[in-house]
């Protein structure tokens, strides 16, 4: 019996139906990539000091004065505390000169009347407009907390609702759900309704990268769908990523480029009359005409005439009866062997993530020009991308996953070496974020073969779940910062050193048919004398059988 693949390989696999597809879907996923880290510009800290009330008749050498230095430092002034004003005007009045006294002795205060912010870079960030500094530095990392648990939500609903709706019309919605909320966004009184909105924003931005990603396996034919999952969509995201350094450098202002952003999103409206609905989709909730309208329509464009009949009644039933379908989360507790793999991929993938934000959030952080950084971040996804699409086809997947760990993980801790301000830092840095880039994209297809059949969805949901944990913390890594400069980077690297240790436990799975069933599954290589469950099984039934023999 002849199963969806078999039936339209008539179509071929990359003709011009292909091509178009494959490009428009590519294309719609720029936005998903300058849409997270716009807050690299959004929320970016200026320099900023206590602000003084001009009504204290100081000289301009006393208002000099109103600003202590940071302890330890004789150049760096504190941005969060002032001396004392009314013992300083009171001083200011019997000396003239402050140079004749020691100031450094005067009682501090925090900043009471606010903060004056340098417009050196920007006109306005939503720190300078809500004062997120200081004791409130949290609310920043809180914000871009908040839109990666969108994304959560939306990494986990959207797969239930194209299920039922359809593939096309949730991806155009969440595209619409995206722009809405990105103009909302534009318009927040305050930084707690800013939050409410960045969660909504970021629920539809990762369903419609979701979407994308199905659709787009749904419509191709096998050999193209690795291309795509792996090196069409990383690519694009990466364009939208360099974009954004581009457009942030003529738009300093938060809500300006909030509102550009959203209007370049808009340029994908069109696309609804060229990109089709999934005939998969359609086959599985018995909508059969449709489905071969839109392959008799991909037919034409490839300039082939299609067969007079697509699908036999047969064929139809037995595609209805293969279609499989996800088991409740708690069967991956059920089997020991299933449980020790979930857990690990699910701290493997949460480390990863923190990995690849954390490095990208930490784009201000580092010295020189904070567009061509962020440029710089954004392009070198691209060779890694094209690295693990080689690595994917070529190389065992365990030892590969290791090897890119450590090298990211080792890098960003040998980097504690160097001074922050030397160029080959920089350089350190990325080559850690063409690391994370590589295990990032590589971590999708290494789980999605670890797990049976029944389990794959199931177990590679969950796993995504994790993911976007991981991306949840990694502003607050980011945020370690503030203690020690290198801070951020010893963590992360630790991690990505540690993750490729736990990496060895898992099965190889190179070459290796997927499994079908439980009982396929690989063993962990967890200690001498593990079993999985299955195995035990299986080692029992042998055991009963000899007794009986016997």
């Amino acid at each position: 019996m002849r199963d969806y693949d078999e039936i339209t390989a008539f179509l071929g696999e990359w003709g011009p139906a292909q091509k178009l597809i494959f490009l428009l879907l590519t294309v719609s996923i720029i936005p998903n990539g300058f849409s997270p880290f716009s807050i690299i510009f959004v929320g970016d800290i200026p320099e900023h000091r206590c602000s003084i009330p001009g009504n204290l008749n100081l000289s301009q050498a006393w208002m000099n004065r109103t600003i202590p230095l940071v302890p330890g430092t004789q150049v760096q002034y504190s941005q969060c505390s002032r001396y004392r004003l009314d013992v300083i005007r009171n001083l200011s009045e019997v000396f003239p000169d402050p140079d004749l006294l020691n100031v450094s002795g005067i009682e501090v205060e925090p900043c009471l009347d606010g903060w004056d912010y340098s417009q050196d870079q920007y006109t306005s960030t939503i720190i300078s407009e809500w004062d997120l500094v200081c004791d409130d530095t949290w609310k920043e990392p809180f914000a871009t907390s908040l839109y990666f648990f969108g994304m959560m939500i939306g990494s986990g609903g959207s797969g239930i609702i194209s299920d039922r709706f359809g593939r096309k019309i949730v991806l155009f919605g969440t595209m619409a759900v995206q722009i809405l909320f990105n103009l909302l966004l534009t318009l927040s009184p305050s930084w707690e309704i800013f939050c409410l909105i960045n969660f909504f924003r970021g629920i539809g931005e990762m369903s419609n990268y979701v979407t994308a990603f199905v659709l787009g396996s749904e419509l191709l034919q096998k050999s193209i769908r690795v291309a795509f999952n792996s090196f069409g969509i990383g690519c694009l995201y990466a364009v939208g990523y360099m974009m954004l350094p581009f457009v942030a450098y003529f738009v300093r202002g938060w809500r300006m480029l909030i509102l550009i952003l959203s209007l370049i999103s808009l340029l994908y409206i069109p696309l609804w009359w060229f990109i089709p609905e999934s005939p998969r989709w359609l086959l599985s909730k018995g909508r059969v005409k449709e489905a071969e309208s839109i392959i008799r329509l991909m037919a034409k464009k490839n300039g082939i005439t299609p067969p007079a009949v697509l699908f036999t009644d047969d064929e139809l039933e037995h595609m209805q009866n293969k279609q499989v379908k996800s088991v409740p989360v708690i069967q991956l507790i059920k089997s020991r062997n299933i449980l020790v793999i979930t857990v690990i991929s699910m701290l493997i993938w949460i480390i990863v993530s923190i990995g690849y934000f954390g490095l990208s959030l930490n784009v201000p952080k580092l010295h020189g020009n904070d567009y061509l950084n962020c440029f710089l971040f954004g392009a070198i996804e691209i060779p890694g991308y094209i690295a693990s699409w080689l690595i994917l086809r070529k190389c065992p997947r365990r030892l590969s996953h290791v090897g890119i760990l450590v090298l990211s993980g080792g890098v960003l801790l040998i980097m504690n070496l160097i001074p922050s301000y030397h160029s080959i830092y920089t350089v350190l840095v990325l080559i850690g974020k063409l690391g994370s880039t590589c295990a990032f994209s590589m971590i999708f297809v290494y789980v999605s073969e670890l797990y049976p059949t029944p389990l794959r969805n199931t177990g590679f949901g969950v796993c995504s779940m994790a993911c976007r944990t991981g991306s949840i913390i990694a502003p607050y890594i980011v945020l370690l910062g503030i203690y020690q400069e290198n801070l951020p980077f010893i963590v992360m690297g630790v991690l990505m050193v540690f993750s490729a240790i736990v990496v060895l436990f898992l099965p190889e799975t190179f070459k290796i048919p997927l499994p079908d069933t439980i009982d396929q599954m690989q063993n962990i290589k967890w200690c001498p004398g593990f079993q999985s469950d299955s195995t035990q099984t299986r080692v029992n039934r042998v055991e009963i059988s000899n007794e009986e023999m016997l």
